[in-house]
C-alpha cells in the first residue's frame, strides 16, 4: 500500500466495528479520529482505539484528517459526503450512495471537480471470492458467459439487528441494503447494465426489533421487502437478482453463472473469501477452483486501503463512487420498472473495474 492516508470515521454503529477491527492491517491506513452524533458512543470508541473522539463537524474541519469514512445511516450519505468533500477530504462511503440516484450524482460531480476520490462500498467484491470467480469467467473455464442468477433471502434483519428500524425506511429494504453486493459482483463480472425489468412488493407482516435494549418495539415498514429483477449487461448477458425480507427459508442456490462450456458457483458477496466451485460441460462434479485473484485475508477498508494506493500510484480506485453510483441507478430503475410495468433503460454507465490480482494487502 502506499504513504498513509488519515482517516475520520463518521458513524460508530453497527457496521464500524468491522471497520474498526481491520482498519490497523491496513498499511496505507491510520485512524485518527471519530465522530458520531452520539458523543458518549464516540468518546467510548475513541478511548477503544487509541483516537481522538470528535463533533461531526470539528472532524470535518481537522486538518489531521485526509479522508472520511462515512458510516452513517443512508439518508445521511449524501450530506456528510458532500460537507466532507467541500472540507477537502477524500471520502469512503457505507452502500448505499445515497437514498437516489439523482441526489448522489452532484456529489460524484463535486468529488471529481475538486479532484478529490470518492470510494463506495461494497468492497466485499475486491476480495478473493469474486475476483477468483471474475478471473475465472475472463480465462473462459466455462466458456461463452450467458446468463446469472442471484438469490438473497432472509426474513428480517429485524432478528440480530438491535436498531433495525432504518431498514424499513427509505434507502433500506433489500434492494438499498443486500442489492449492491449482487448488482457490482454482476457488473465486475459482465459490465454496465442497459435495461432493466422489476417486480417489487411487502406483506402485511407485523415486524418488531428482536434483540437489545428496543426489543418488541413495532417496526413501521415504507418499502417493498420482495425484489426481483431481470438485468441486460451491455455485453449481452442477463442476469436475474432477487432480494427477500420476506422468506424464512430455501433451497434456491445463492449465486450463479452459466456459461457454454460450465456453470460457476458464485461465493457470498457478502463476503470476502469464501470458495469458488466449477462445474465444466459433460460433468456433475462441482471441482472448488483454488484463489486466484483478489486480495487476500482481507476485510471492510479494503476498498478505502485501495483508494489510498491508489493516490498514491495515481491509478484508478477499484471501488469507486462512479461505480456506486451506476449500482443505485439500476435499483432506482429496479423500482420505476415495477410502479411503470415497463422496462425502463439505464442512463448511465460505467467502466468495468480493473480486476485485482492474487496479492497481499
Amino acid at each position: 500500500m502506499g504513504i498513509p492516508l488519515n482517516v475520520g470515521i463518521i458513524g460508530v454503529g453497527k457496521i464500524s466495528e468491522q471497520y474498526l477491527a481491520n482498519l490497523p492491517g491496513f498499511p496505507g491506513l491510520r485512524l485518527v479520529a471519530v465522530a458520531d452524533l452520539d458523543e458518549a458512543r464516540a468518546r467510548e470508541v475513541a478511548e477503544l482505539h487509541g483516537v481522538r473522539a470528535l463533533t461531526v463537524d470539528e472532524l470535518l474541519d481537522d486538518p489531521e484528517v485526509d479522508a472520511v469514512l462515512n458510516l452513517t445511516i443512508p439518508a445521511a450519505h449524501v450530506e456528510i459526503g458532500t460537507r466532507a468533500l467541500l472540507a477537502g477530504k477524500h471520502v469512503f462511503a457505507e452502500k448505499p450512495l445515497g437514498l437516489n440516484a439523482a441526489e448522489a450524482a452532484s456529489m460524484i460531480d463535486l468529488a471529481e471537480e475538486l479532484g478529490l476520490r470518492f470510494g463506495s462500498a461494497p468492497d466485499t467484491v475486491l476480495g478473493t471470492g469474486i475476483q477468483t470467480a471474475r478471473r475465472a469467467i475472463d480465462s473462459g473455464l466455462i466458456g461463452e458467459p450467458i446468463a446469472a442468477q442471484a438469490f438473497w433471502s432472509s426474513p428480517g434483519h429485524e432478528a440480530w439487528h438491535p436498531a433495525p428500524a432504518f431498514y424499513y425506511q427509505e434507502g433500506g429494504g433489500p434492494l438499498l441494503d443486500m442489492g449492491p453486493y449482487y448488482l457490482t459482483s454482476l457488473v465486475h463480472f459482465f459490465g454496465p447494465v442497459v435495461r432493466v425489468s422489476g417486480l417489487t412488493s411487502r406483506s402485511n407482516r407485523m415486524r418488531t426489533v428482536g434483540s437489545g435494549a428496543l426489543e418488541g418495539t413495532p417496526i413501521p415498514v415504507s418499502v417493498d421487502t420482495h425484489v426481483t429483477a431481470l438485468l441486460e449487461h451491455a455485453g449481452g448477458v442477463s442476469s436475474t437478482i432477487t432480494v427477500s425480507f420476506e422468506i424464512w427459508k430455501t433451497r434456491s442456490p445463492l449465486f450463479e453463472v452459466y456459461g457454454s462450456a460450465g456453470t460457476l458457483a458464485v461465493p457470498d458477496p457478502n463476503q470476502f473469501s469464501e470458495p469458488v466451485e466449477l462445474a465444466r460441460s459433460g460433468t456433475r462434479e462441482w471441482e472448488t477452483l483454488p484463489d486466484s485473484a483478489g486480495y487476500i485475508n482481507t476485510g471492510r477498508g479494503i476498498g478505502l486501503a485501495d483508494l489510498a494506493d491508489a493516490i498514491a500510484g495515481d491509478l484508478p480506485h477499484r471501488a469507486s463512487g462512479r461505480l456506486g453510483l451506476h449500482v443505485l441507478e439500476i435499483m432506482d430503475a429496479i423500482q420505476l420498472s415495477s410502479a411503470r410495468r415497463e422496462t425502463i433503460t439505464i442512463a448511465s454507465t460505467v467502466e468495468r473495474p480493473e480486476a485485482v490480482p492474487l496479492r497481499a494487502v
